[in-house]
């Protein structure tokens, strides 16, 4: 089973002298990928008024720049410690347990602009570059959504098992599996006053992190959506299937 989580544009600071090794990542046949990408950044953040302009940079956040200069010589930690944000506020990665840190980095994998999917154990530094970023680096000036698409659904089309995507739709065309066997999208829904249901945005963030962090405490490796339905309701969760290959939660 794999859990795709989108990234976050707020990284933790910090980490072991262990330096930045493409080698050690997830999916390593996406390394020549990443390996592109890492040194448009890097160059890129050579000029630092490009640099705030690519990225959009706000003024209390020109310290990304130098993030993404020292790329190759920052401390690294696991990817599950370094994001912060809605998504892993809910995931609570602190206060996990070290069997239940050793499930979520076999089970648990985020999804970056930088490197593309790595698991959540991958060592990795802080940095700055989103999925609507564009490096004028790249070959050919191609867009980041073109240089990761293709190469990133075919290692996900071959991983097996369920394939549980609680991506944002940005990340999810950085990699398209809707074509993948035994692959499940995640909206996550609200219901209104009216009793309607609506889809939730912005805060479906924090849902999408307890429902990781609930499948990281059960300890099992999922094998069918239909599985993880039944544990789901079963625990309290309002988890529903959502036509052929996505799932609704409702909070």
């Amino acid at each position: 089973m794999i859990i795709l989580l989108p990234p976050s544009e707020t990284k933790r600071d910090g980490g072991t002298d262990i330096r930045l090794d493409l080698t050690s990542l997830a999916f390593g046949r996406l390394r020549p990928r990443r390996a592109e990408v890492v040194r448009a950044v890097r160059s890129l953040a050579r000029d630092s008024e490009a640099t705030i302009a690519a990225l959009k940079l706000g003024r209390t956040q020109h310290d990304e720049v130098l993030r993404n200069r020292r790329l190759a010589l920052a401390p690294t930690m696991p990817a599950l410690d370094r994001y912060t944000g809605v998504v892993f506020d809910g995931l609570g990665a602190s206060t996990l347990s070290k069997a239940q840190r050793a499930f979520a980095f076999e089970h648990v994998f985020i999804h970056s602009a930088l490197f593309g999917p790595i698991s959540s154990g991958d060592l990795i530094p802080a940095y700055r570059l989103s999925h609507d970023s564009r490096l004028r680096e790249l070959p050919k000036a191609v867009t980041l959504k073109n240089h990761w698409a293709k190469p990133t659904s075919a290692v996900l089309s071959q991983a097996p098992g369920l394939l549980l995507d609680l991506r944002s739709e940005g990340y999810v065309d950085f990699g398209p599996v809707d074509s993948r066997p035994n692959s499940f999208f995640l909206r996550v829904f609200t219901v209104d006053d009216s009793g309607q249901k609506r889809a939730l945005n912005h805060f479906n963030k924090k849902a999408k992190g307890e429902l990781t962090r609930a499948i990281i405490e059960s300890g099992v490796d999922f094998a069918s959506v239909d599985e993880i339905i039944e544990w789901a309701q079963a625990t309290g969760f309002d988890l529903r299937r959502f036509g052929d290959s996505e799932i609704a939660l409702t909070v």
